[in-house]
């Protein structure tokens, strides 16, 4: 289980999605909304999978990471798909991006 903080606010749970502006973690959406740039982190542990529609850096997701944006993460566990570019120390999946690579 991983601790997220989103524009501020700390979620726990291992299944994050942010989908217009609506949080749901771990199926179970969320009070309020967000709006313009999210930035999103994961502050302790580790994620099972993210989605948004946004652009993400996060540490390590166990999972798969799906951006509208770009992907700065350390690693991820399954594929990466992102709108824009991706930019992640290890990939154990496969990757797919609207921009340019980068792995170790």
């Amino acid at each position: 289980m991983g601790r997220i903080t989103i524009d501020g606010r700390t979620f726990t749970g291992r299944s994050v999605s942010i989908i217009n502006g609506r949080v749901t973690v771990d199926g179970v959406p969320q009070d309020g909304t967000l709006s313009g740039v999210v930035e999103i982190r994961v502050v302790e542990g580790v994620l099972g999978e993210l989605r948004t529609d946004a652009a993400v850096n996060c540490g390590t997701v166990q999972g798969s990471v799906q951006a509208g944006g770009s992907v700065n993460c350390d690693d991820v566990g399954g594929n990466v798909s992102a709108g824009g570019s991706v930019n992640c120390d290890a990939v154990r999946g496969s990757v797919n991006a609207g921009g340019s690579v980068r792995h170790g």
